[in-house]
């Protein structure tokens, strides 16, 4: 039962729980106590001291006394018979607050008009506040006010205009205690930074990275050649990327490493900061920390702001969207504190611009049967088009789909309908990824039709113990990691991991970490009741919980074990996908095994379900086909049968070659395709090989709904109206112009379609296992490329994963975000390092027979005999130039420039 304490706030009695904060607890009667740095997510840190109360409480001789002088209220607790005086109702308080508010001032320089948080910035609002409640109006301050070389270039990102911090240390407090990277930090406090006195210098407390030159972090390795004054400050190295006051360069700050290390740079070369960086641009109180891409562009007076649902991961992540005259110009994160409270990652912020490129879709295209080339055409006309060819390919051996795993819940059910019931066919799948057998006996028996369930992210915070499988939960889920990271610092659960890589994600969490070789996670998963038998018990716990990633369907057997330890422990089992329409997309039915609500294509009662909520009448005056009842192909055997003539066309969606499990025999089958449809936001390599284009909606320019890993429905508005049709409405044109009425035209009757089938209650198969099919790709050369190295060539196993930041097409347009990502490194083996002579920084060659690719070395975070690769970054395309996946044997030597070297490139 919770503590209750008795409380008054300006004369208003409330029961609050012991210990709650006394700025919340007059919240709960309507009191709003001003503040700048106090944040609910935040620890208390009592720094600006705005929120001062007058507070009197019961000594032990249950008298009640007024303390001497006011209290922060973001920093006291409630106690029992606690009598608390707001501005409202003390006369004091209010001063106290008045006064804090002028401090505060002193040195804030007046540029509200061009400050990017002018009409949204609390000290403005407050300050305000406080004027028309009759305290000082005009400031007593008489001096200069102190200024500052700026903007200070945090990271690409990020920029700090240190003359409007006022030092609430929010942004610390958050890189701290939220993803926990220690990339800004308060310094100089007290007396200034080295070398420098209150008179001299930068002097005084700032916030800010760690640089000699510009705070008190010593780098004796700083090159003076290239420092300079400005506005007055000697000795600052010069960012002309950024404009300063007077058009004068802004300052960036050197490569101090500072308590980061030297391994991890980003791809600018300097310390990498974060994936979560720009969360602190929206949570500083002032227009201190401003964005690269934002700075300058608009007030938000003139932003027109919806909420939506970030596309680019399967968190569910709720963002807010803000446009000016047609352009969206920035992404904040909206407060949901059932999945991602107000935290959003890097990506999901600043990744917006790869809808409004130059190759961006407009017009339909049809291949010209004269020239080869796509022409621009009427709707008209590539319907007719893409609807005959269809009709032929469909003769000819049928149609395959791949639709990719980006679409919304509505344009995925119009996917399926369309498969099933316009083409007559199950060979559809969404999967551009690792796939197996055993994956779709997982997933129908797992995932497939279970709705919202017993894991979530609120359940994860107090889990005791949760097990990762295949996941690395920052690259791969970033609001998943905070609330994980969440959790262990509140003592409510202990992570551990079975991976092929030590990550800081892991470090982060203070996970216990079991290191495998890639390909062995099933064997070592199995081996746990062995080799840790604590793990395995306290997966018995209340709550306990396993945590799977999608990569686990490129290892033979890792989903069998995982399911049978999740049995026998009876811990909570969670499938996390990467991408944000996988879950949705398998609810739709964008699996060759599986219609919509997790029926089995197979079972008689659960196709006769689906007919009825598609009102596919098999008799009487409108007689159809019924559904097709054999299994279809999954995305490999699609694009085999395309490559062998076996099927006629492809229907394909959003999706990027690269992505494949084989890209090369992906080409094939787009180059064999006999008629191929792409409904595609922009041009891309597919475009090459299809007859038929069709330009479709972003998520940002359509209304629908994103499915979480949870199994939780997200629904998001349009923020962008514009004439773009959605992938459901195409589709409904299209099976029209076939003859048929695919009956998704009005969302109302697709959503009352979905809440009438509802999810599959009948038997579910057991997952089984299947063992790995022969393949030739990731076959070691037999010995390195002649004229690299003298070296001999080490066969090494080959794991890999995609960081959050990579080369991927949703991240395209957006410099200022691609320079934050972690610098692509190879990451060695101690031992092959050894024999290699490598100690770090060189670079490597990882190689097989159909290509190599070249990165620095970081030696160390894998075990013996294995090397680490990004698997989709820039120099590094494992699947596309290595034919390689994760497990594959390459052979690993020491690289040498030659006069004939190409480096590998997207």
């Amino acid at each position: 039962m919770t503590d209750l304490v008795s409380i008054t706030i300006d004369g208003i009695p409330v029961e609050v729980e012991k210990g709650t904060l006394l700025i919340r607890a007059a919240e709960k009667v309507g009191v709003r106590i001003p503040r700048f740095c106090d944040h609910p997510l935040l620890s208390p840190s009592a720094n600006c001291r705005q929120c001062l109360v007058d507070v009197a409480m019961p000594g032990r001789d249950g008298v009640v006394r007024p303390m001497p002088k006011p209290q922060p209220s973001c920093a006291m607790t409630a106690t029992e018979g606690m009598q608390v005086s707001t501005q409202a109702t003390s006369a004091q308080a209010a001063r106290a607050q008045a006064g804090t508010m002028e401090l505060l001032l002193v040195n804030h320089p007046l540029d509200c008009p061009v400050c990017d948080k002018g009409g949204e910035c609390p000290l403005q609002n407050q300050a305000l506040e406080l004027m028309a409640s009759g305290a000082q109006a005009v400031s007593r301050f008489t001096d200069v006010k102190r200024t500052f070389p700026k903007p200070l270039r945090l990271t690409s990102n990020v920029l700090l205009d240190r003359d409007r911090c006022i030092l609430c240390q929010r942004c610390v407090r958050f890189a701290d205690q939220i993803p926990g990277d220690a990339f800004i930090a308060l310094q100089g406090r007290g007396a200034g930074h080295a070398g420098g006195e209150l008179t001299g210098g930068l002097y005084s407390e700032q916030i800010g990275r760690f640089d000699s030159t510009v705070l008190d972090f010593t780098d004796p390795a700083v090159d003076p050649e290239g420092l300079q004054s400005v506005r007055g400050e000697s000795g600052l190295a010069p960012d002309a990327a950024t404009a300063g006051p007077g058009g004068g360069p802004g300052v960036v700050d050197g490569r101090a490493y500072g308590p980061l290390g030297h391994d991890e740079l980003d791809v600018s070369g300097r310390p990498f900061a974060s994936y979560f960086s720009g969360n602190i641009i929206q949570i500083c109180p002032v227009g201190a920390l401003t964005s690269a891409r934002y700075r300058f562009r608009a007030r938000p007076v003139d932003l027109v702001s919806t909420d939506s649902v970030t596309e680019h991961d399967a968190s569910g992540s709720a963002i807010r969207v803000d446009m000016r005259r047609g352009v969206v110009l920035r992404r904040l994160a909206g407060n949901d504190p059932e999945v991602n409270e107000e935290w959003i990652t890097d990506k999901d912020r600043f990744a917006f611009a790869w809808s409004s490129l130059p190759d961006r879709l407009s017009v339909p295209l049809v291949r010209d049967e004269g020239t080869g080339e796509l022409v621009p055409t009427s709707w008209s006309e590539a319907l007719d088009v893409a609807a005959r060819g269809l009709a032929q390919a469909r003769a000819d051996g049928g149609v395959g789909l791949l639709p990719g795993a980006r679409l919304t819940l509505e344009d995925a059910w119009a996917w399926s309908r369309f498969a099933r019931t316009v083409l007559g066919t199950n060979d559809i799948d969404q999967r551009v990824r690792d796939h197996s057998a055993e994956e779709d006996s997982f997933l129908a028996a797992r995932v497939a039709g279970t709705g919202l369930g017993a894991v979530t992210y609120r359940s994860l915070e107090t889990a005791g113990q949760v097990l990762l499988v295949g996941l690395e939960p920052e690259d791969e889920c970033g609001s998943l990691f905070l609330r994980l990271r969440k959790g262990v610092r509140a003592g409510g659960v202990a992570v551990a991991s079975v991976t092929s890589v030590l990550t800081r994600a892991g470090r982060k969490l203070g996970a216990q970490t079991i290191l495998t070789a890639p390909g062995g996670e099933a064997r070592a998963v199995a081996l746990l009741p062995q080799s840790h038998p604590g793990l395995v018990e306290a997966l018995r716990g209340e709550g306990a919980t396993i945590l799977v990633g999608e990569r686990a369907a490129a290892v033979p057997g890792l989903l069998t074990v995982i399911d049978t330890l999740a049995t026998s422990t009876g811990a909570r089992l969670a499938w996390v996908p990467r991408r944000a329409g996988e879950r949705g997309g398998i609810e739709a039915g964008l699996l060759p095994h599986l219609l919509p609500g997790g029926h089995p294509v197979a079972d008689a009662e659960a196709r006769a379900r689906v007919q009825q909520a598609w009102g596919v009448e098999t008799t009487g005056l409108h007689t159809r086909s019924p559904l097709p009842a054999e299994p279809g192909r999954d995305t490999t055997a699609i694009l085999s049968a395309l490559a062998d003539g076996e099927l006629g066309g492809l229907v394909i969606g959003g999706v990027d070659l690269r992505d494949f499990p084989d890209p090369g025999l992906a080409r094939t089958a787009l180059a064999c395709s006999g008629f191929t449809v792409q409904l595609e936001v922009r041009r891309s390599e597919v475009s090459e090989h299809a007859d038929v284009v069709l330009p479709v909606a972003p998520a940002v320019e359509k209304n629908g709904t994103f499915v979480n890993w949870e199994g939780r429905v997200r629904p998001f508005g349009q923020a962008h109206v514009s004439r773009a049709r959605t992938d459901r409405q195409v589709l409904g044109m299209l099976a029209e112009e076939m003859g048929t009425d695919l009956g998704v035209g009005r969302l109302e009757t697709l959503h009352a379609e979905l809440a009438g089938l509802g999810l599959w209650r009948g038997p579910r198969t057991a997952v089984v296992f299947t063992a790995a099919p022969e393949q030739e790709t990731g076959t070691p050369a037999e010995a390195p490329a002649p004229g690299l190295s003298t070296v001999s060539g080490l066969k090494a196993l080959l794991a890999t994963h995609k960081p959050m930041l990579d080369d991927g097409r949703l991240q395209d347009g957006e410099p200022f975000l691609a320079a934050t990502a972690l610098r692509p490194v190879a990451r060695l083996g101690a031992d092959l390092a050894q024999r290699l002579g490598a100690a770090g920084g060189e670079l490597v060659r990882v190689s097989t027979a159909t290509g190599a690719v070249e990165l620095p070395v970081v030696v160390g975070d894998v075990a013996d005999g294995v090397v680490w690769l990004p698997e989709c970054s820039a120099g590094s395309t494992v699947r596309q130039t290595l034919g390689a996946h994760h497990g594959s044997a390459v052979v690993v030597s020491l690289a040498t420039r030659t006069a004939n070297d190409t480096e590998v490139v997207r």
